[in-house]
């Protein structure tokens, strides 16, 4: 999927393509809790996978037939995990700030770029990493809600499942319809929730506005982007700069959200940052947040 008619996305630097990748992303996460209150972050989510899937399947237009059934499967396994990634992290951000949780699901992508090193340099990365964690779910401040810590810590195992799974399943599907078609399997897994939490208020034109908004920030921009930047950049030059998303997330959520974080806060964010960013040197692959 492309949005780059005009061909600006080609003409922009594939840095400035990443950071805004993840300032829209983070955008898009912060105006979906302004709807929280009507339809619960459940409602929010269905919402906002629901559009994600009709934008995503009018733009590339997945082909149906032709796939084996094994494929089908692939793609069932991996719409549950979009749909866990997605469901636990928006639970989460409504009991957390925006850049905790997304400080302490990054564990997901940066485990898989871990997976199977032999480098003593890594265990480094990953201690610091793991050392920031602690300090965010251990109470900063005494006021972190361990439920909120333990649905981000769900939704970044359901991350490093989806970056596992996007390998396999675009082998099998090579028309790029594979993120619609996991989109429309995520949107039925939480149709049940979505309906429970968001009831009569889902059809609320204002909410739906909204819903349609976080779509396009969340999933189709960021995605056009993502895939124009990685076609230019290497993917440990990527793996960096995604390596950002966690204070990107946490100062969206001061200015946005006025979600302030104490010191102690700050500083376990940039522990995973720079542990993040040393991982994404070394490993083959950090797979984007969809």
């Amino acid at each position: 999927m492309t949005w780059n008619g005009a061909g600006l996305l080609q003409r922009a630097p594939a840095p400035a393509l990443v950071m805004g990748a993840i300032l829209l992303t983070q955008l898009g996460a912060s105006l979906a809790k302004e709807i929280f209150d009507d339809v619960g972050p459940g409602g929010t989510v269905f919402l906002r996978l629901v559009f994600g899937a009709l934008i995503l399947s009018a733009v590339s237009r997945p082909r149906l037939g032709g796939h084996e059934r094994r494929a089908w499967a692939l793609i069932v396994v991996f719409g549950l995990a979009f749909a866990g990634m997605n469901g636990a992290f928006y639970a989460s951000i409504e009991r957390i700030p925006l850049g905790v949780s997304v400080t302490i699901e990054f564990i997901g992508p940066l485990a898989v770029g871990l997976v199977g090193s032999r480098r003593p340099l890594d265990v480094v990365w990953v201690a610091l990493a793991a050392a920031g964690i602690v300090l965010l779910g251990g109470g900063v401040g005494g006021g972190t809600d361990l439920v909120g810590v333990a649905l981000a810590l769900l939704a970044g195992v359901f991350w490093g499942a989806y970056i596992l799974l996007s390998a396999r399943v675009g082998r099998r599907f090579d028309d790029g319809g594979e993120q619609a078609l996991a989109l429309v399997v995520a949107s039925a897994v939480l149709l049940p929730i979505g309906v429970a939490q968001g009831g009569r208020d889902l059809l609320d034109p204002t909410v739906l506005v909204i819903g349609l908004v976080v779509a396009v920030l969340a999933s189709a921009l960021p995605y056009s982007f993502e895939l124009e930047a990685l076609r230019r950049l290497r993917p440990a030059t990527f793996g960096v700069l995604m390596s950002l998303e966690p204070a990107t997330a946490a100062l969206v959520g001061a200015v946005v959200l006025a979600e302030a974080l104490r010191t102690a806060e700050w500083l376990a964010v940039a522990m995973v940052v720079v542990a993040s960013a040393g991982a994404a040197r070394s490993a083959r692959v950090l797979a984007t947040h969809e």
